[in-house]
């Protein structure tokens, strides 16, 4: 950053929501920049640019795959990744908001007033935004080439505001439906997404109550708690029963947990036997060393 003559480093990954108690530990006196956006239109960006298929999170054998994907602690399918996003990264991030230090962007508005919005973002950085104006996007090779974010930002030149309502016709439904129970009404209207529930709603969405989206959160918060290492199991008691759909009992924790003991055994196998070789490797790099300065 000196060499370039800069001072200022600005990161963005959706994902810091898992890790947001370590980045206050990391960097405690860092100004944070909390990007909001309505949660219908972020699983109908999922659903357009990832192919994620939002139904499948009404299934609980996709659900309990899912589940022990995140227990194994591996790369995790787009659809596990992204239903934890909303059940447990929405609330994480709102919490968030109060925090010191924090600006908070709604999505909505920056891509209707962008040159505002980053002037206020800027001067809450500490920058004096005044001759700062918008400027088109640039294609960069870089953004051509590489494995990460949106493609469909190739296709733009500048910032506009279509992409707010375009959920209204990419959902059905039925996926309205699914984004509804795993983000929650309460948390919808508390972002500032009324309206668009009540659009939901108006088409045929249906409040299930907070009971069901408190079960997506339970079921999920076991499988973080248990990646962890903050419990030995997950939570198959009474309480995430009662709290969850009849459809996603117990059963399906005690599905997920199958699935991830079946294959905790056999990578615990594999890593063994990489850990064995390993230590061949090294004794025998240790030994030839020794000769050498013998």
């Amino acid at each position: 950053m000196a060499a370039a003559g800069k001072r200022t480093l600005i990161d963005k990954t959706p994902r810091y929501w898992m890790v947001l108690d370590f980045l206050d530990s990391l960097y405690p006196d860092t100004p944070r920049i909390v990007l909001m956006r309505n949660p219908y239109a972020i699983a109908a960006s999922l659903k357009s640019t990832w192919g994620v298929p939002l139904l499948s999170a009404s299934s609980p054998s996709a659900v309990a795959a899912c589940l022990a994907d995140i227990v194994l602690g591996r790369p995790t399918p787009a659809i596990a990744s992204s239903l934890a996003d909303l059940v447990l990264g929405l609330p994480a991030l709102a919490a968030y908001r109060s925090r010191s230090q924090t600006q908070v962007v709604q999505y909505e508005v920056l891509v209707a007033h962008p040159d505002e919005e980053i002037r206020r973002v800027l001067a809450g950085l500490g920058y004096a935004p005044a001759e700062m104006s918008s400027a088109p996007l640039e294609q960069t090779d870089y953004l051509r080439s590489s494995t990460f974010g949106d493609r469909k930002i190739l296709g733009k030149k500048t910032i506009d505001n279509r992409s707010v309502q375009a959920w209204q016709t990419e959902l059905s439904i039925e996926e309205m439906q699914v984004v509804t129970d795993l983000v929650g009404v309460q948390l919808l209207i508390e972002l500032g997404y009324e309206q668009d529930l009540r659009f939901a709603e108006q088409a045929g969405v249906i409040d299930k109550g907070p009971e069901v989206t408190e079960g997506y959160r339970q079921l999920f918060r076991s499988c973080w708690d248990f990646l962890e290492g903050k419990t030995g199991g997950f939570d198959t008691g009474r309480q995430a029963g009662e709290n969850f759909p009849l459809a996603f009992g117990p059963s399906i924790l005690l599905q997920a947990q199958r699935l991830a003991e079946s294959k905790r055994e056999e990578n615990l196998r594999v890593a063994d036997s990489i850990a064995a070789q390993l230590t061949d490797a090294l004794t025998a790099s240790r030994a030839a060393l020794a000769g050498g300065h013998s």
